[in-house]
């Protein structure tokens, strides 16, 4: 059996498995226990795939011991204020149908290249036959940011008045001709729009990465997967739906009526991964590269992909996929560096979370919070699924999920979390931990009190080392209007005012996003870091940002592909706290050269270009 094949009894929902597992506290070791996976119950918590028998880390709840003072960071809602005017529209008109629970992504790029980040925001469209709600925008509507973080619809103007069932987002210079190109994801046909100027022209059919009109693609990603200088492309694909399919279910909510049908009760599908020639076009490389991965006892693909992002795991030099599947397991694949991957997730610990048991995963993301070198990942579940936080420590390839000790299992537990990244929230120079949260079910608290359809998002503060547990979730009254209950979906960051610090936005299912301008006004200092690199990696996706100063070491890798279906700005912000002095700035450029920048002065955006010396 090769590492992209997996027997049925791995992977299928809706086996009765009693699995033995050998649970270890820190350096305990506990009686394994067994555990029977019983029928599905959606709405009351789903039945995750289990994984096999093998040793799984159960960690202690640790009461945290801060070594600072929680602070307060305000978020203020300027969504209005700032020229947003969009309501989504999501397609719900009560057929109950899977895709208008899911929402849509957003982006954080620069289209014009003024040097400040616009806002680009996906959208779905009706079904066929409903009828058009004039209160819904109707097509992708992209924004223009003056600088100052007011936005100016340019849609048309832009050529992006498109409509369509779209979903997910995923921004690069295609063909490195310096303009940020956009790659829109759909239920159905995925468009790819080349950027000339400002201006975007259609160029799917020419490009070639289309995928199928029976494909439901989610997040996707730009990432140069042989090294040879222009971007790739990976689309995550969900699940094989079709609105026949879907209303043959016969889900329901306890005296409610219909309800929206689970991922379990629908096969996978693969997801796709396409080569650039370098000349406009992509080829699509799937099953030569080995990301199809099938159940080899049905036949059936395994994937239900939400989430993905890019890195490279093992230090070679070339970057790794790893994927986030809603209720199988997740996908890491190792780059081999012959232009195939290898799917390695179950011996790396990052498949199933630390119980053994597969989990909804959303969104994904991953840094060095500890500033210790060591990665970590975050991703977002299912309600009553704990957030998982994926941590190696002496090897690459080996993760641990420490959500529990962490501080962040118990707080996001009852949360059923979609957009997920990490973000130094306060300019102290450690990275806090960001997630939108929202049902899907909007009449779910008449069968499950304990969930609401609404819920707030949630901010985890980075405590630091000399805590017990790195994480602490902040008070409503520490946050602000980031507190505020939302049917959350896509997530996405950028510093859209020009202050130093990161904003947030939100959108919504159904419903008008949310922009949140970050007002922590603590006086911390910062240097913020944008990269041009040579052609054909003008975007310099995949660079690695080091920044020493106070003794701490601070890593940013450029990787805009983040969180659920969307994408954040390509510069990388650091928090330098007291520091008013950098020790060193390194980049490490994806072609795997290395130059160091002299640092004048904090609290301003440095440009570097690759191989100028200034």
């Amino acid at each position: 059996m090769t590492d992209n094949e997996h027997p049925d009894e791995e992977l299928r929902a809706g086996d009765e498995t009693t699995i033995a597992r050998a649970l270890r506290g820190s350096a305990i070791a506990v009686v394994a226990i067994a555990s029977i996976v019983a029928g599905v119950m959606w709405w009351m918590g789903r039945e995750p795939d289990v994984a096999p028998a093998e040793e799984a880390v159960l960690q202690p709840v640790i009461e945290r011991e801060a070594d600072e003072t929680v602070p307060t960071i305000a978020f203020v809602d300027r969504t209005q204020a700032a020229g947003i005017d969009f309501i989504a529209e999501n397609a719900a008109r009560g057929a109950k149908l899977l895709p208008e629970t899911m929402g849509a992504g957003c982006a954080f790029f620069d289209y014009d290249g003024d040097g400040d980040s616009d806002l680009l925001l996906c959208n779905a469209a009706p079904w066929d036959g409903d009828d058009v709600d004039a209160a819904r925008t109707q097509t992708t509507i992209l924004y223009a940011n003056d600088g100052k973080g007011h936005f100016t619809d340019v849609t048309a103007a832009a050529g992006l008045e498109v409509a369509f069932y779209g979903t997910g987002v995923a921004c690069a210079d295609v063909d490195g001709d310096g303009d940020v190109d956009v790659y829109l994801t759909a239920l159905g046909e995925n468009r790819l729009m080349r950027n000339d100027g400002g201006v975007f022209t259609d160029v799917t059919s020419t490009a070639g990465v289309a995928g199928d009109a029976s494909d439901w693609s989610t997040s996707a990603g730009f990432f140069d997967a042989d090294n040879d200088g222009d971007v790739d492309l990976f689309v995550c694909n969900y699940i094989t739906w079709s609105r026949e399919i879907d209303e043959e279910l016969a889900t329901k909510l306890t005296g409610v009526g219909r309800a929206y049908g689970a991922p379990v009760q629908f096969k996978g599908a693969h997801c796709r991964f396409y080569l650039n020639a370098g000349d406009g076009t992509f080829a699509d490389h799937s099953e030569a590269a080995g990301i199809r991965v099938t159940n080899t006892a049905t036949g059936v693909p395994v994937a239900k992909a939400l989430g993905v992002t890019f890195l490279d795991l093992g230090g070679d030099g070339w970057l790794d996929i790893v994927v986030a599947n809603d209720t199988v397991q997740n996908f890491v694949f190792r780059n081999e560096r012959d232009g195939t991957f290898t799917e390695v997730g179950t011996m790396s610990g990052i498949a199933y979370d630390g119980q053994g048991s597969s989990t909804g995963a959303m969104g994904i993301d991953v840094a060095d919070f500890r500033n210790e070198g060591s990665l970590a990942f975050g991703i977002g579940n299912f309600a009553n699924e704990m957030t998982s936080l994926f941590v190696a420590d002496s090897d690459p390839w080996q993760f641990t999920d420490v959500a529990r000790i962490e501080g962040i299992g118990a707080p996001s537990r009852q949360a059923l979390s979609f957009g997920l990244f990490f973000f130094d929230a306060d300019l102290d120079g450690r990275l806090d931990l960001f997630q939108t949260n929202g049902h899907l079910e909007d009449e779910i608290n008449k069968v499950q009190p304990s969930q609401h359809y609404r819920q707030p998002s949630q901010l985890f503060w980075n405590a630091g080392p000399a805590s017990r547990s790195t994480y602490v979730e902040m008070e409503d009254a520490q946050i602000g209007d980031l507190a505020r209950a939302v049917v959350g979906r896509g997530s996405a960051y950028a510093d859209i005012d020009g202050d130093g610090d990161v904003d947030l936005l939100i959108t919504q299912s159904g419903e008008a996003p949310l922009l949140l301008v970050n007002d922590q006004g603590l006086g911390h200092h910062w240097l913020r870091v944008s990269l041009r690199g040579a052609a054909p990696a003008t975007d310099a996706i995949g660079a690695w940002v080091t920044l020493e100063a106070g003794g701490v070491t601070q890593r940013r890798q450029v990787m805009p592909t983040r969180s659920y279906m969307s994408q954040v700005e390509l510069p990388v912000t650091f928090g330098l706290g007291a520091q008013t002095e950098i020790d060193r700035l390194t980049i490490r450029w994806p072609d795997g050269s290395e130059q160091d920048v002299a640092v004048e002065g904090v609290d301003r955006e440095l440009v570097v270009e690759q191989g100028v010396t200034r």
